[in-house]
């Protein structure tokens, strides 16, 4: 290991403390692979000493982390990782091998909840990506598929061009013998996972620029529409309209916003990310809206974090600074507000699962939960290892499909195990990675967003409007 001192590549103590794994594996791990020249780090945003020397491996996190518990190797936990950004402070070259065991982080952060040491897991990978998207030169078939994501995901515009095309698709019954063949599967498994994950698509109109408040107006707030959500969940936002306008909320929507940044911030696409960032700023803070709602926990973990995102960014930095203190989940604002919307019952049996960036990276747990719990009829039921990932993680599984798929199926097994009637999450990705690892184990549940089972029960629908959801 390198002895280097010169402001940035300050030595660090990675392996102190008990539980500390095995050093010959950790430096074995390090040095796979060709060098790619000069240490791992530059001087732009790298990965803080301070706060790798937090970890003392304790190993808490370990039985937390889905690619540890599913590969038992250690430099597939945080701590090993942690370990690594160690020996690229230190000097060593950012190693082929170094890259891919940072790549195959989901960034769930259900190490950070576990730890109990506090350390920020969340700012030490998001930096360590951002350096490698920058100095590590990928094969040329990693470049063509993370150019082909990046160039469609963000864009709402661009995803909504695939609606009718999908939706022909799978009306046609070409889905189902294409699925039963299994060729796709064999041939192209990154298509097969992005055609498995399409959700059965809804027509369903785009809300207004405006939507008043139904009764006294107890705030007025903007409303992101996201990407895949408004695209393949137009209903989600249609929902929370309702919900928030049935709360007392005036609800603007303006026409033209983008993507927040959130796949972009993490896959390590910092400047991109800031980009978004910029203009979902301006788009908004003209509005004059008291708070910003979010329905789709991967965007809200981001869109808390503009402040960091932008902190060096002398016209953004305060502005930045004050979007994220207006920003709310949506379960998160309705708990603050209160209830004055009647409820009516729903006799349903309801698991709920956590998405990782509500639960997580958010802290927000009991919210929905509360809320879902203050409608007549609703039985909760607990889902066993809840901490762990579903496998989607943004594009996680669209880069990893088979362990992506490997979590989707302990997690739809966890799931069913319930016996519940319907699963609410609160997270697009969440919503189509289950349900297509249900469909793989040939078994059905309903599917819901918080925001369709509040609405189901304010307009009084019964169940029977949710049960329909697979």
């Amino acid at each position: 290991m390198s002895d280097i001192d010169d402001g940035l590549h300050t030595p660090v103590d990675a392996t102190r403390g008990i539980g500390t794994p095995p050093v010959d594996a950790l430096r074995a791990a390090g040095t796979g692979g060709p060098p790619a020249g000069g240490p791992a780090f530059d001087s732009d945003h790298p990965p803080r000493a301070d706060l790798v020397s937090d970890c003392v491996h304790c190993g808490f996190c370990l039985t937390t982390c889905p690619t540890y518990v599913l590969w038992g190797e250690e430099m597939d936990s945080p701590r090993g990782r942690i370990h690594l950004i160690g020996q690229g402070l230190s000097g060593e070259p950012l190693s082929d091998s170094m890259v891919t065991h940072f790549d195959r982080c989901l960034g769930c952060m259900a190490c950070v909840t576990a730890c109990p040491s506090g350390v920020r897991y969340d700012r030490l990978i998001e930096d360590t990506r951002a350096q490698v998207e920058r100095r590590h030169p990928r094969t040329a078939r990693e470049r063509a598929l993370r150019t082909a994501i990046f160039a469609l995901f963000p864009y709402p515009q661009r995803l909504r061009l695939l609606r009718g095309p999908l939706r022909a698709y799978q009306m046609s019954g070409l889905q189902k013998l294409v699925a039963r063949s299994g060729l796709l599967q064999r041939l192209a498994p990154t298509l097969a996972t992005l055609e498995s994950l399409a959700p059965r698509l809804r027509g369903v109109p785009r809300p207004p620029a405006r939507v008043r408040a139904r009764g006294t107006r107890r705030a007025v707030v903007g409303m992101l529409t996201g990407c895949v959500q408004s695209a393949f969940f137009p209903d989600v936002n249609a929902a929370t309209v309702r919900v928030l306008a049935a709360e007392g909320c005036e609800v603007l929507i303006p026409p033209g916003q983008g993507c927040c940044g959130a796949l972009s911030v993490h896959n390590g696409r910092r400047a991109e990310a800031q980009r978004f960032a910029r203009k979902l700023i301006d788009t908004f803070e003209r509005c004059g809206m008291d708070w910003f709602v979010v329905n789709a926990a991967g965007c809200g973990s981001t869109l808390k974090e503009y402040d960091e995102l932008l902190a060096d960014d002398p016209v953004y930095a305060e502005r930045a600074a004050a979007f994220t203190a207006k920003v709310r989940d949506l379960s998160e604002l309705l708990a603050e507000l209160g209830p004055v919307a009647r409820r009516h019952p729903l006799p349903l049996t309801v698991a709920y699962h956590d998405a990782c960036h509500l639960g997580h990276a958010q802290g927000v747990r009991a919210q929905p939960r509360a809320l879902l719990r203050g409608i007549p009829g609703v039985e909760l039921r607990a889902i066993a290892d809840p901490e762990i990932c579903c496998g989607s993680a943004g594009v996680w599984n669209v880069l990893n499909p088979a362990p992506a798929a490997e979590l989707g199926d302990r997690k739809a097994k966890a799931v069913l195990a319930t016996g519940a009637d319907l699963l609410v999450t609160a997270n697009p990705g969440c919503l189509m990675q289950v349900a297509a690892a249900v469909r793989r184990r040939g078994a059905s549940i309903a599917l819901a967003h918080t925001a369709h089972v509040l609405d189901a029960s304010i307009r009084n629908l019964g169940p029977d409007a949710l049960l329909d959801r697979d």
